[in-house]
């Protein structure tokens, strides 16, 4: 690389002033990125199993606590201007960051491969095309504009956001009124009931793991308050319509994702655009997340990663969906404990300063790594709500661990 290169996604530093960026970029960004259809498909089993006023209630604390964790993570990537795989060498250090890294990219590979055969069967079915067809041109697209960086992502956001919003509120609409109103809606009682613990549970897992990645996006916010304000924004805003959506399809039709209820409503083009925009919004932010962190790892270029990664989850995409689902839930549950670890690190161990990356923590720091696994121990053992035992089993741990073998 030349002198003048400059690298616009800052995969290997901090993201400089001059390319920060202001509220409406970011707060589009940020609502993208929580446009995910897991969200919906979880929506979809809450409205099941809850009446709708406990759905609300559900959903309020589930965002507010995903708000409060991935907010809290948004601060500290605007202040430092680093992404999720820089921060870990802080506290995992130089090299222990390594496995942080490794588990976040190949989890969102999975994810993104995956996301290329959920978009890809029903548009099969719909238009008979051969079904690699699509999943290469598909997955070709969407490696296209992780590979363009955040400055394409942001664009897809501008146009996807209103785009789902709009169509799904119609169609969400539509299925209101097919029940015959707000008020049947309202009157709704569960055949099955999820208890409140289980259903928080829910709501928390469907985005936390995606969550822990936030700072790979929040970093180039302007301002802390920029960051904070458009991660909550994006979470009771964006993901709280997502949630929305599914359980209003799922009550009224059976169907949790918003793109088969405008299946079952006739609206076939619109429902093709809905899903496939929002499978992308979802997939290139997971690629542009795992170049990341393979470039952190092997400190290639991220757009080279972006598409070895691309190609990769594209080639495996029928088998990730037919064998990978469960292994794919079993990952989700090792990332919140990074998380925690990062917060814990920073405004705990740290005081909110830490010095030049360079100058950060030794090549592996095992408090980190054995807090990671006491974290991953609680969701799988501890009952209760999963994800939450995770993140206060690895940051209560990581700072008493901290405390005990460290010096003054």
């Amino acid at each position: 690389m030349g002198k003048d290169y400059v690298d616009h996604d800052f995969a290997l530093e901090a993201v400089t002033a001059t390319h920060r960026r202001g509220f409406w970029k970011m707060a589009m960004l940020m609502v993208g990125f929580t446009f995910f259809s897991a969200s919906m498909l979880a929506g979809g089993t809450l409205g099941q199993g809850l009446t709708f006023s406990q759905f609300i209630i559900t959903v309020l604390i589930g965002n507010l606590l995903l708000g409060a964790y991935t907010g809290t993570l948004s601060y500290i990537a605007a202040k430092t201007g680093l992404s999720t795989h820089l921060l870990t060498r802080y506290s995992f250090g130089h090299q222990g960051s390594y496995l942080p890294s490794f588990l976040l990219s190949i989890t969102q590979i999975g994810w993104f491969g995956v996301g290329v055969m959920m978009f890809a069967l029903p548009f099969q079915k719909v238009t008979g095309v051969n079904i690699w067809l699509v999943i290469i041109v598909a997955g070709i697209l969407m490696t296209a504009t992780a590979y363009l960086g955040i400055r394409a992502l942001t664009v897809l956001s501008f146009v996807a956001v209103p785009a789902i919003a709009v169509l799904g509120t119609v169609s969400s609409t539509r299925a209101i009124s097919s029940m015959g109103g707000f008020e049947e809606l309202m009157a709704y009682q569960p055949a099955e009931t999820l208890g409140i613990a289980a259903a928080i549970s829910i709501c928390l897992g469907s985005f936390i793991s995606g969550g822990t990645l936030t700072p790979d996006f929040a970093r180039f916010a302007q301002t802390k308050k920029i960051a904070v304000s458009t991660t909550l924004l994006a979470f009771f805003l964006g993901n709280s319509l997502m949630f929305l959506f599914g359980a209003i399809g799922a009550i009224s039709t059976g169907q949790a994702d918003i793109s088969e209820v405008m299946f079952t409503q006739g609206l076939i083009i619109p429902a093709l655009i809905i899903l496939g925009l929002n499978i992308w919004t979802t997939n290139d932010n997971a690629l542009y997340a795992s170049g990341l962190g393979f470039s952190n790892i092997t400190k290639l270029p991220k757009k080279m990663l972006v598409i070895f990664n691309g190609m990769l989850g594209t080639l495996l995409a029928m088998w990730l969906y037919n064998n990978f689902m469960s292994w794919l839930n079993f990952l989700n549950l090792t990332l919140p404990p990074i998380g925690a670890i990062l917060i814990a690190d920073y405004f705990i161990r740290s005081k909110g300063q830490y010095g030049k990356l360079a100058e950060s923590s030794k090549t592996v720091r095992f408090q980190a790594i054995v807090a990671w696994l006491i974290g991953l121990l609680c969701a799988l053992f501890i009952p209760g709500i999963p994800p939450l035992n995770s993140l206060l089993g690895a940051g209560v741990s990581y700072v008493v661990i901290s405390k005990l073998t460290e010096k003054k």
